[in-house]
């Protein structure tokens, strides 16, 4: 696949890892091979970023603005507009990432519940055999958390979990969001230099 001029899907759902979002966002804004990135942000997810990020009063245009830096390649979707481009398969776009993703986004899609344009652009990108990428935050896991994994993993999608790897002996926070940022890019199929891989 020409990674030249790829679409980017990022969804930023209710559980914690705002920073990951974040970094994601400002690498994607900043990739030479990525054209426009596309944001969806849950109500959940605000709620969670105020908490992380702050200000805790920031209404959502504010915590995109937040979120993204006012990157001009970040446009910005409405969680409810399930007639958005993303939302149809005839619409190309190269991946999807999800943000953090809360285990109730998780059962949506694992289910096939779409309720809201997360859900539906990620059901997309299952049913075209596109990269989908859920940054899973929880922790312990349930039985069913697990079920709910195993089956989009089966579907396509890789679970790629919010952990810190210690190999790389992280001595920040960023340490540890970067690492896990360039593991996303790694699964969309980006180049990039960021964090210390294995060996090197």
């Amino acid at each position: 696949m020409n990674i030249t001029g790829k679409e980017i899907t990022v969804a930023v759902t209710g559980a914690s890892g705002s920073s990951c979002a974040r970094r994601l966002l400002a690498e994607l804004a900043g990739h030479p091979d990525v054209r426009i990135v596309n944001g969806v942000m849950s109500s959940a997810a605000l709620a969670v970023a105020r908490e992380e990020l702050g200000p805790r009063d920031a209404g959502m245009p504010a915590m995109r603005e937040i979120l993204s830096g006012g990157a001009s390649k970040v446009r910005w979707l409405e969680e409810s507009d399930v007639g958005a481009s993303i939302a149809s398969g005839s619409h190309i776009t190269h991946g999807m990432a999800i943000v953090p993703c809360s285990t109730g986004t998780l059962g949506a899609i694992a289910s096939g519940a779409t309720r809201n344009l997360i859900h539906r652009a990620a059901e997309v990108a299952l049913k075209e055999r596109r990269p989908l990428i859920l940054g899973t935050r929880e922790s312990p896991l349930s039985s069913i958390h697990l079920e709910n994994m195993l089956a989009v993993t089966r579907a396509g999608a890789v679970v790629l979990p919010i952990t810190p790897a210690f190999y790389s002996l992280p001595r920040t926070i960023d340490d540890v969001v970067e690492l896990y940022v360039g593991r996303v890019l790694d699964s969309l199929g980006l180049p990039h230099r960021l964090g210390k891989r294995w060996g090197s």
